[in-house]
């Protein structure tokens, strides 16, 4: 089952990517936003909420620092 991903989700997800190999760890909510020009914290979540349905991402409790890429 392929996975179709908006601009949006795909930034997100190259974020994350980056993020983590520079810094050892996922970035938070708001550091993602300000990466890829989301001033909307809930827009932010919303995205990342949607990305850990399709199993893009996935995290160990609530916070987004834990988060891990998936597929």
């Amino acid at each position: 089952m392929s996975v179709d991903l908006t601009d949006r989700q795909v930034r997100i997800l190259r974020c994350i990517r980056e993020w983590i190999a520079e810094h050892g760890e996922g970035p938070s909510i708001r550091e993602i936003g300000k990466h890829v020009g989301l001033s909307s914290s809930s827009s932010v979540a919303y995205q990342l909420g949607k990305l850990e349905q399709q199993g893009m991402v996935s995290r160990s409790g609530r916070r987004w620092r834990s988060c891990k890429l998936g597929r």
